[in-house]
C-alpha cells in the first residue's frame, strides 16, 4: 500500500508535474508505477522502492541512494555482535593451542596439530580464496571426530570451527565497510569485535591470539571491499546483505535514465533495463547489486563512471545498451563486442578496433572514427551515422585496405556516410555446411510474398568461401529491419530443411525396402528360370531357339520386373510352338520377307529420315496389307503362333514397331 506522501507525489505527477528536484522520497514505494521523464535530481531516495517502475528518461542526477539511517544503525549493531562472537571463538582457539608452549605431552602435540590447521587456513585465505580455505576447516573437523572418545572432544570441535568464525568476522567487517562507506569505520568495527571477544574470554589468557586473528579478518574484509577477485564471495555477500533494504530499481525500466553524480551504494539494479542509462561521475557504483547487467564487471563500472577507456580491451564484452556519450575510446578494442543500441554520441573512437562489433540501433552521431578498423562490423539501417568525423578507415585488420586507398587523400565531408550506406540494408546469410538451394529459394520466395513493403528483398551476391561454406547477401528495403529479416529467414529455413531431411530419410527407407523386396522376387524368378532352362536343355530341339529366344527373354523379364500377365504357361507355349512346329517358323519368315519387300517399295517414294516419313510408310503398308486378305490372314496367324517380339525381330525395319502394333490390333481388337 502506498503511504500518503507517495500518493501525493503520484497525484501531482498525473496532473503534469515533472519537477521533483531535491524532494525526500526516503522509504517510499513506487512499485510498478509510471514516473517516466520525471526529474528527481538531488532527491533523497534512500530505501525507496522503484521495483518494476517505468523510469524511462527519468533524472536522478546527484540523488542520494542507499540505506536509511535506522537500517544503517541496525546493521552496524549486528556487525558488532558477529564480530564479538567471532573474537570469542578466536580467543578460545588460542586457549586450545597455547599448551604446545608448556611441555611436550600428547595433549600438547594434538594442540600443535590444531595450530597447523589454523595457520593453513589463513595461508589459503590470504593467498587464494575463502572456498578453498574451508578445506582446512574440514581437516580440523576430522581431527575433532578422531578424538571423539577423548574428554576434550568439545574443545577440538570448537577449535575446528574457529576458522569459520574468522570468516564471519571478515564478512561482518566487509558489511560494515559497505554500509558505513569508509574503510576506517570497517577497521574500527574489526577492532571492536576483537576487543569484545577478548573481554569475553579474558580468563582464557590468550587475548593476543584473538587480536591477531581479528586483525587478519579485518585485512581480508578490507581486501574484499576494495574489489579483490580472491575475496569476491565475501564482497558479494556483504553487498547483497547491505542492499537488502536499500534503494531498489529491480526490474525497473531505466532506459535513458540519468544517474550523473548520484550516490548509489546499497542500490539494487538486478534485472533492470539499463539501455543508454547514464552513470557519469556517479559515486559508490562499486557498492551496487548489479545482478546480470553490464554493471557486474568492475572494468565496465569504471568505464560508465569515467567514460575513459583509452587503449583498453573490451573484446567480446556484452555492452548492449551502454551509455558512452562523449567517451574517450581511442585505440580501444571492441572485437566481437555487443554494442547494440549503445549511446556513442560524440565518442572518440579514433583507431578503435571495431572488428565484428555489433552496432545495430547504436547512435554514433558526431562520433570520431578516424583510423578505426571496421572489418565485418555489424551496422544496419538502424545505426545512426550522422555527421561522423572521419578522415579515413580500414576495412581489414590490422590496418589493411585503407579507405580512401590513396594515402594522401582523406574523406571529404559526407563521403564516409556514403561508403557506410553501401553496407546497411543488407543481410548476410552464412551457411557453414553448404546450402539446400531448393529450400533456400522456397524460403526466400515466402519472405518476398510476406513483405508488405512496395520494394521487395533482392538477392545481391553469392560468395563461395570454400569447404562448403557460402555467404549470401540480400538487399532489403529501408522499412525492413535486417536483424528481424535474418531471424525470420532462419525460422523458416531450418524447419523446412529438417522436414525435407526427414522426408528424404523416409523415402530412402521405403526405397531400400522396395529394393529388398524386388531382389527377393528376382531371386525367386531366377530360380524358376533356372529350373525352366534345365527342362529345356533336356529336349532334343536345342538348336531351334533362334527366333523364340527374344520372346522368352522378354516374358522372363516381365516376370522378374513384376508384370503379372506373364507366366510359366506362356513361356512353355512359345517354346513348344517353335520346337514342335517348324511350319510356324517358315510362315513367319515368308510373311516377314513379303512385308519387307513392300516396305522397300514404299520407301523409294517416301523418305524415312524423319518421323513423319516413317509414319507415312507405315500407314501405306498397313493399308496395302488390309487390301490383301491372304497376306493379312497370314500375318494374324504368325502373330498368334510366334508373338509380336518375334515378328519385330524378323522384320528388322525402323517402322517395325508401328506395324506390329497395328497387326496386334487385328489379333486383339
Amino acid at each position: 500500500m502506498l503511504n500518503i506522501r507517495a500518493r501525493k507525489i503520484l497525484k501531482e505527477y498525473d496532473r503534469g508535474r515533472r519537477d521533483f528536484q531535491r524532494v525526500s522520497l526516503r522509504g517510499l514505494s513506487f512499485k510498478k508505477k509510471d514516473l517516466s521523464r520525471a526529474d528527481f535530481s538531488g532527491a533523497d531516495i534512500r530505501g525507496t522502492n522503484f521495483q518494476g517502475a517505468n523510469l524511462t528518461g527519468t533524472k536522478f542526477c546527484g540523488a542520494k541512494g542507499g540505506l536509511q539511517k535506522g537500517w544503517v544503525v541496525l546493521l552496524l549493531i549486528v556487525v558488532f555482535i558477529v564480530a564479538g562472537i567471532s573474537g570469542f571463538f578466536s580467543a578460545f582457539t588460542g586457549y586450545l593451542i597455547s599448551p604446545i608452549f608448556d611441555n611436550p605431552s600428547l595433549e600438547n602435540q594434538v594442540a600443535g596439530l590444531r595450530l597447523i590447521v589454523v595457520i593453513l587456513f589463513w595461508i589459503v585465505v590470504i593467498s587464494r580464496d575463502i572456498i578453498a580455505a574451508f578445506g582446512a576447516i574440514a581437516v580440523a573437523v576430522g581431527f575433532a571426530f578422531a578424538g571423539a572418545g577423548d574428554a576434550g572432544f568439545a574443545e577440538d570441535l570448537a577449535g575446528a570451527f574457529a576458522g569459520a568464525g574468522d570468516v564471519a568476522v571478515a564478512g561482518a567487517v566487509a558489511v560494515a565497510g559497505v554500509v558505513a562507506g569508509a574503510f576506517a569505520v570497517a577497521g574500527a568495527f574489526a577492532v571492536a569485535g576483537a576487543v569484545a571477544g577478548d573481554v569475553a574470554v579474558a580468563v582464557a589468557g590468550d587475548v593476543p591470539f584473538a587480536v591477531a586473528t581479528t586483525l587478519l579478518s579485518a585485512y581480508v574484509a578490507y581486501r574484499a571491499v576494495k574489489g579483490d577477485e580472491k575475496d569476491a564471495l565475501i564482497r558479494n555477500v556483504a553487498i547483497a546483505f547491505a542492499a537488502n533494504d536499500g534503494t531498489c530499481f529491480r526490474e525497473a525500466d531505466l532506459t535513458n535514465a540519468d544517474f550523473s553524480q548520484a550516490t548509489l551504494k546499497s542500490t539494487d539494479f538486478r534485472k533492470a533495463n539499463l539501455t543508454r542509462t547514464c552513470f557519469r561521475d556517479s559515486k559508490k557504483l562499486d557498492r551496487v547489486r548489479p545482478g546480470k547487467t553490464y554493471l557486474q564487471e568492475a572494468k565496465v563500472r569504471k568505464l560508465v563512471k569515467t567514460c575513459q577507456a583509452e587503449n583498453q580491451n573490451f573484446d567480446r564484452f556484452d555492452l548492449r545498451g551502454i551509455n558512452l556519450k562523449e567517451a574517450n575510446l581511442q585505440d580501444a578494442s571492441f572485437i566481437g563486442t555487443d554494442l547494440n543500441r549503445a549511446n556513442l554520441q560524440n565518442a572518440n573512437l579514433s583507431r578503435a578496433r571495431l572488428v565484428q562489433t555489433l552496432l545495430e540501433g547504436a547512435d554514433l552521431t558526431r562520433a570520431t572514427l578516424t583510423g578505426a578498423c571496421v572489418e565485418d562490423w555489424g551496422i544496419s539501417n538502424t545505426t545512426k551515422l550522422i555527421e561522423i568525423d572521419c578522415n579515413y578507415i580500414f576495412l581489414k585488420s590490422p590496418e589493411h585496405e585503407r579507405r580512401p586507398a590513396d594515402l594522401e587523400k582523406n574523406f571529404e565531408p559526407g563521403e564516409f556516410a556514403k561508403l557506410a550506406q553501401k553496407i546497411p540494408n543488407t543481410v548476410d546469410l552464412i551457411f557453414k555446411d553448404g546450402i539446400d538451394w531448393q529450400t533456400f529459394l522456397k524460403t526466400f520466395q515466402q519472405l518476398r510474398v510476406e513483405s508488405d513493403t512496395g520494394e521487395l528483398p533482392v538477392l545481391q551476391t553469392i560468395e563461395n568461401k570454400g569447404d562448403g561454406a557460402f555467404v549470401i547477401r540480400i538487399k532489403v528495403p529501408d522499412q525492413i529491419d535486417e536483424a528481424e529479416y535474418e531471424r525470420k529467414f532462419w525460422q523458416k529455413y531450418k524447419p523446412m530443411l529438417e522436414a525435407k531431411d526427414e522426408e528424404i530419410k523416409r523415402l530412402n527407407q521405403k526405397i531400400t525396402e522396395n529394393i529388398e523386396h524386388r531382389l527377393e522376387d528376382t531371386r525367386k524368378y531366377n530360380t524358376e528360370l533356372m529350373e525352366l532352362a534345365k527342362t529345356m536343355a533336356e529336349k532334343e530341339q536345342r538348336t531351334q531357339f533362334d527366333l523364340r529366344g527374344t520372346k522368352v527373354v522378354k516374358v522372363v523379364g516381365d516376370m522378374v520386373g513384376g508384370n503379372k500377365k506373364a507366366d510359366r504357361d506362356q513361356i512353355g507355349k512359345i517354346i513348344n510352338n517353335y520346337s514342335t512346329n517348324p511350319e510356324a517358323k517358315q510362315n513367319l519368315a515368308e510373311a516377314a520377307q513379303e512385308i519387307q519387300q513392300l516396305l522397300q517399295q514404299l520407301e523409294q517414294s517416301n523418305p524415312t529420315k524423319t518421323t513423319a516419313g516413317k509414319m507415312a510408310v507405315a500407314a501405306q503398308a498397313i493399308e496395302s496389307i488390309e487390301n490383301n486378305p491372304t497376306l493379312k490372314q497370314r500375318v494374324i496367324g504368325v502373330l498368334k503362333s510366334a508373338g509380336t517380339e518375334a515378328f519385330k525381330e524378323a522384320l528388322d525395319n525402323p517402322v517395325a514397331n508401328v506395324l506390329v502394333a497395328a497387326f496386334q490390333g487385328w489379333v486383339e481388337p
